[in-house]
C-alpha cells in the first residue's frame, strides 16, 4: 500500500488556517476587512471567554443565498478571476482562505441577507462542514465564531492572556477606524464597550475623537502628488516635540490596507532621526495611493506585507514629503528684533530700532566671508558693546515690520536659573532652554557649511584612549577631519589632538575626545551624524550660564531661523508655551 495519502478536506484548511489565522486578532482582521468590502457603514466587534469567542456584525450588503455555501469553501471568492486581477487589487479580501481556514478551527454561525431578498440565509459551520437554512434578519451579515481552536490544543497552549489578546484586537480596531473614518466603530469586551467611533466627515475628526483635540493638535498636515507616477500621499505627522518611546504609533497604509512597510519606516525614520535623536518617535498616519500592479500585496497570508516595483522611487517620495510637511510648520521667522520706545523725541509717530550687525553673532563674520566656510566662536565672545540705535519715522517702521517675518514681537524677561530664557509674547509665555536652542543653530549651521574653519593647537595634552578607541578613531580618522578634527597617535593607548574646529577653541581637548568616543564607540552607524551632533553640544553655551539682554536676544534671534525649531539633535524639546488664559485659570483670574 502507497505511503502517500491525500490530506482529508479540514486537515488542509486546518494547515491553511496556520497561516492565515494565527491568533484571535487574525480572526477579527479577516472578517472586518469583509465587512469593509461589504460597504458596511456600522461594525460591531464582540468578544468574550478568553478572546476565543467572537463576534462581528455589519450593516453591508450580505451574502447572496447561492453565494452562501461557496463562500466558505477554500479559495473562493467574488473579488478575482483571473491571475491578471492579482496586479490589480481593489479590495480588502482576495485570497478565498479566510472563512474556509475559520470554519475548520472554530463553531462558526453566519446570519446574512441582501437588500434583492425578503429572508435572510443562516449557516452553521463545524469541522469544515456547512449546513444552510433560511432565517429572518436584517441587512448586512454577522459572523459568531465560537470556541476558536477547540479542535488543535497546541494552538491554545500558545496564546497569550485574554488581555493581551485584547490589545492586539484594540489596536487594530483603532488602525482600521483611522483609515475608514466614515465607518463607524464598535469594540466590546465581556459585554463592555472599550473601543467606539462615530461616522466622521474626515480622518482628522476621527482622530481626535480616537485620541483626544491635544494630540490632534500636535499634528501637522502630509499631502503630496506626483501625478506622473501616480502616487499621492495623504495623512498627518506629529511635530518633533511630540513624540513616543515606541514605533506603536506608526499607521501605515498602501491604498487605504495597513500594512508593515519597511521601506515607510525607513523614510520616517530617516526624517525624524536629526529632530528627535532616533530614540524616540513621532505618531504618524500616512496613506498611500499608487497604482495597484505597482505593489503586490499578495506576499503574505496575512496580506501585511507589501512589495514594491520601485522601492526607491517610494522611500525617495515619502521622505520629501514627511520632510517638507514638517518644514513648512516652522517658525522661520524674524531677522531682528523691533520695539516700540517711549517718546524719544517729542513725536509720538517715532520708534527705536536695534541694529543687529552691531551684535556679533556665532556665525556672523563666516558669512560676511564666505557661504562656505565657518568661521565660529562660542556665545559667550559676543561683544559687549551698547547696541548702536537709531529713530525711524513710525511710516518706515510699519514697512521694515511688514518686511519682517516676524509678526509678533518677542519680548525677553529675563534667565530663570541661568538656564531658560522667558519670553513674553502676546497670548502667553515662551520658556527656552539655552543651551538646546543654540545647539539646534549650531547644529543646522555646521551642517549646511561644507568646510569648517580649523584651529591649530601648537601645544595640545596627550589624551589616553584605549586600545579599542584607536581602532575607532584610526578607521573614522577621514570623518573627522571632514569636521575639523585631525588626530595623531602617540601610542596605542595616547592622542593628542593637532587641529579642532574653531568653533570648539575653548574647550579642552580631552573632553572633546571623550564625548565623541562617548557617541560612537560601540555604534558606528551614522557616526558623522553623531561627531556634528558632539560639536554642536560642545560649542553651545551651557545650562547654568550668565546671558545678559543681548546674548539672549542673539540666541532667540538665531534659533528662530532654524528648519527645525522644536527639538535639539538629541530630540530635546526646545521650548514651552503657556497660553495667558491657562496662566489666569490657575491664578483663577478668569472668573
Amino acid at each position: 500500500m502507497g505511503k502517500i495519502l491525500q490530506l482529508s478536506k479540514n486537515v488542509i484548511n486546518q494547515i491553511a488556517a496556520g497561516e492565515v489565522i494565527e491568533r484571535p486578532f487574525s480572526v477579527v482582521k479577516e472578517l472586518v476587512e469583509n465587512s469593509i468590502d461589504a460597504s458596511a457603514s456600522r461594525i460591531s466587534v464582540e468578544i468574550g471567554n478568553e478572546c476565543r469567542d467572537i463576534r462581528v456584525a455589519d450593516n453591508g450588503s450580505g451574502i447572496e443565498p447561492d453565494d452562501i455555501v461557496p463562500a466558505f469553501s477554500k479559495h473562493a471568492t467574488s473579488k478575482i478571476k483571473t491571475s491578471e486581477d492579482l496586479f490589480d487589487i481593489k479590495t480588502m479580501g482576495f485570497r478565498g482562505e479566510a472563512l474556509a481556514s475559520i470554519i475548520s478551527i472554530s463553531k462558526l454561525t453566519c446570519t446574512t441577507r441582501t437588500k434583492d431578498f425578503d429572508y435572510g440565509t443562516k449557516v452553521m459551520c463545524q469541522n469544515s462542514e456547512v449546513n444552510q437554512s433560511k432565517t429572518g434578519c436584517a441587512i448586512g451579515t454577522i459572523m459568531d465564531i465560537k470556541d476558536l481552536f477547540y479542535n488543535l490544543p497546541a494552538r491554545l497552549k500558545f496564546l497569550k492572556s485574554a488581555k493581551t489578546e485584547l490589545a492586539y484586537i484594540s489596536e487594530f480596531m483603532q488602525s482600521i477606524a483611522i483609515i475608514h473614518p466614515e465607518i463607524s466603530f464598535e469594540l466590546k469586551f465581556n459585554g463592555k464597550t472599550t473601543f467606539k467611533t462615530n461616522s466622521c466627515s474626515n480622518q482628522l475628526d476621527c482622530i481626535k475623537e480616537i485620541f483626544n483635540p491635544e494630540t490632534a493638535s500636535h499634528l501637522k498636515t502630509v499631502l503630496n502628488e506626483d501625478k506622473i507616477s501616480g502616487l499621492k500621499l495623504t495623512g498627518y505627522a506629529s511635530t518633533p516635540d511630540f513624540t513616543r518611546a515606541t514605533k506603536k504609533d506608526y499607521y501605515l497604509y498602501v491604498n487605504s490596507r495597513l500594512v508593515k512597510c519597511p521601506v515607510m519606516h525607513k523614510a520616517i525614520d530617516t526624517v525624524y532621526r536629526n529632530l528627535t535623536g532616533g530614540s524616540k518617535f513621532p505618531l504618524i498616519v500616512l496613506n498611500l495611493e499608487m497604482p495597484a500592479n505597482d505593489v503586490d500585496v499578495n506576499v503574505h497570508p496575512a496580506k501585511r506585507e507589501v512589495r514594491y516595483k520601485n522601492p526607491n522611487q517610494i522611500f525617495n517620495f515619502i521622505y520629501s514629503s514627511v520632510d517638507s510637511a514638517l518644514k513648512s510648520c516652522k517658525q522661520n521667522s524674524f531677522q531682528g528684533f523691533v520695539k516700540q520706545s517711549a517718546k524719544p523725541s517729542q513725536n509720538d509717530d517715532s520708534a527705536m530700532i536695534f541694529e543687529n550687525s552691531s551684535i556679533s553673532g556665532i556665525f556672523s563674520s563666516a558669512e560676511e566671508k564666505s557661504e562656505d566656510t565657518v568661521y565660529a566662536r562660542p556665545i559667550l565672545n559676543i561683544v559687549k558693546q551698547e547696541p548702536k540705535i537709531h529713530y525711524t519715522s513710525a511710516p518706515v517702521q510699519s514697512k521694515l515690520i511688514q518686511e519682517s517675518a516676524f509678526i509678533k514681537e518677542d519680548v525677553i524677561i529675563g534667565q530663570y536659573q541661568k538656564t531658560y530664557i522667558l519670553i513674553e509674547k502676546e497670548n502667553g509665555l515662551e520658556i527656552v532652554d539655552q543651551h538646546i536652542a543654540e545647539e539646534r543653530y549650531i547644529y543646522e549651521k555646521l551642517k549646511e557649511n561644507k568646510n569648517i574653519d580649523c584651529q591649530l593647537l601648537f601645544i595640545s595634552d596627550v589624551i589616553p584612549i584605549a586600545e579599542t578607541d584607536k581602532n575607532i578613531l584610526e578607521s573614522n580618522k577621514d570623518k573627522l577631519a571632514k569636521f575639523g578634527y585631525e588626530i595623531d597617535f602617540i601610542s596605542d593607548t595616547e592622542v593628542i589632538f593637532k587641529k579642532i574646529p574653531q568653533i570648539l577653541s575653548k574647550i579642552s581637548p580631552k573632553d572633546i575626545l571623550s564625548d565623541i568616543l562617548k557617541n560612537i564607540s560601540g555604534n558606528i552607524d551614522n557616526i558623522e551624524e553623531k561627531i556634528l551632533i558632539t560639536t554642536s553640544c560642545k560649542a553651545s553655551v551651557k545650562a547654568n550660564t550668565y546671558l545678559n539682554q543681548y546674548q539672549m536676544e542673539e540666541i532667540i534671534r538665531n534659533w528662530r531661523t532654524c528648519k527645525n525649531p522644536e527639538t535639539c539633535p538629541h530630540g530635546r524639546p526646545i521650548s514651552h508655551f503657556f497660553e495667558h488664559k491657562d496662566i489666569a485659570k490657575f491664578f483663577e483670574r478668569n472668573k
